[in-house]
């Protein structure tokens, strides 16, 4: 514990020399009764301590000042700011320890793959880099601070897959098991748009701080059946990641979501709220926003595709890539065979198949790849197109609808099931992560 008060001396030693320097030049200015007169105000103080880093008032303001413009652009009314002051400070407390146990454990960004990124948001928003940076500039963000925020959000998505989703696990008996609800319940709503309300329970919680977290929950609830706004109550109360975002989770498919929840569930209509519900995590209350059948059959459409991929590093630019592409592309067009191309020129394990990915359904690839050939007709070649794996050229061989097959159900079933014990174990490793770290709260230290 004591390792941090080197990081936290040095900060406030930094305060002191401020304060002595302003003390000095007015005693200097002849007029000591204008330096007895004259307030000193500091710029900046810590707001809490995690291990061996600070976080700031700074810091907080910032991310308060974007939450509470979020929270406007989303029409959400507003809960008093010592309420969400509490929330935003507790989600840099827990990004801060995310970052650095990912950086004690080797976890790394690097600058080019950061620049991609980047690029790849701005395309996302129809704009030029120059465009987005001027964009960012305009709303009061710094381009420099929204690069090492992306890059955080990476690692903390990086960090959560190999600490979480890597060692989660589905046996048959469990895709079977799922399988045979899903067909007993396929003429039932089967999906749901939910509000979530989580009152985090600490691990090893003493009885005294289980009740307090009981009737915080009751408490929300209470508000709740006496009209108060959902979206306020969860940015207030709620400790779920989204709880910014009014606690809306979107849309839900009955297996994705845990089995507690399914059962509260079924017993509301739209825009009802559950009794409080107790799960390893803490205390739930839900908010059924909207329903949805799903009786339809799984009719998808699939595509037979087939790409060039050219990767771009130290010596290939992204000038080189595309350029070799376009050269490609036209030889393709003038009656040179695409799958010769493909085994000569791809970057891409495919090669050696002419190109072949065979067939793809939706969400197979990354959303820039599938853009591109959704618009193609068949046998057309793409231009070159950029994903985070380099540049393509796309060509679609034939398309088909088709039902899901047996196989295909197996597949999804395991993804429905991974997102829902995933969910549930990343919020039980991040509680024992934040309980783990050195935590020194200085909020009301005014």
């Amino acid at each position: 514990m004591l390792q941090n008060s080197g990081t936290v001396t040095m900060r406030s030693n930094l305060a002191i020399v401020l304060l002595i320097a302003c003390g000095t030049a007015l005693a200097q200015s002849g007029r000591p009764e204008r330096a007895a007169a004259a307030r000193i105000a500091l710029v900046d103080r810590i707001v809490a301590v995690v291990n061996k880093e600070v976080i700031t008032q700074y810091e907080l303001a910032a991310r308060m000042n974007r939450v509470l413009k979020d929270l406007q652009r989303r029409g959400t009314s507003l809960p008093e700011r010592g309420e969400i002051e509490r929330q935003v400070l507790e989600r840099l407390i827990a990004e801060k320890v995310q970052l650095q146990f990912a950086r004690e454990t080797g976890l790394r960004v690097d600058d080019l793959e950061l620049d991609r990124t980047v690029n790849r948001v701005a395309e996302g928003n129809k704009l030029s880099l120059t465009e987005f940076r001027n964009t960012l500039e305009r709303d009061s963000i710094r381009f420099d601070a929204f690069r090492e925020e992306l890059r955080n959000e990476i690692l903390i998505t990086r960090l959560r897959e190999r600490e979480v989703t890597s060692k989660i696990t589905v046996s048959e008996g469990e895709i079977e098991n799922f399988l045979l609800e899903q067909s007993e319940r396929k003429d039932t709503a089967t999906e749901y748009s939910i509000a979530h309300i989580l009152v985090r329970v600490p691990e090893q919680a003493s009885p005294e701080q289980l009740e307090a977290r009981r009737a915080r929950a009751e408490e929300a609830l209470k508000r709740l059946k006496d009209g108060a706004d959902f979206a306020q109550l969860a940015a207030a109360y709620s400790d779920a990641p989204d709880a910014l975002q009014g606690g809306v989770t979107g849309w839900r498919s009955q297996e994705r979501l845990p089995e507690l929840f399914v059962e509260a569930l079924a017993k509301l209509r739209p825009g009802d709220v559950s009794n409080v519900l107790r799960s390893p995590a803490g205390f739930h209350v839900l908010k059924l926003v909207e329903m949805r059948g799903a009786g339809a059959p799984l009719l998808v459409e699939q595509a037979h595709v087939r790409h060039i991929l050219v990767r771009t590093n130290e010596l290939v630019s992204e000038d080189d890539a595309r350029r070799k592409l376009s050269n490609l592309r036209e030889r393709i067009v003038n009656g040179v065979n695409f799958a010769e191309l493909a085994r000569l020129n791809s970057d891409d394990s495919s090669a050696s198949r002419g190109g072949d990915l065979g067939w793809v359904y939706p969400g197979d690839t990354v959303p820039e790849f599938e853009r591109a050939f959704m618009d193609l007709k068949q046998m057309e070649v793409s231009q070159p197109v950029k994903t985070p794996f380099g540049w393509h050229l796309i060509q679609i061989l034939e398309r088909r609808t088709a039902d899901m097959s047996s196989d295909r159900r197996r597949v999804e079933a395991r993804k429905a099931l991974l997102d829902r014990k995933g969910d549930e174990a990343y919020q039980e490793w991040l509680r024992q992560l934040r309980d783990r770290a050195y935590v020194e709260l200085r909020l009301e230290e005014r």
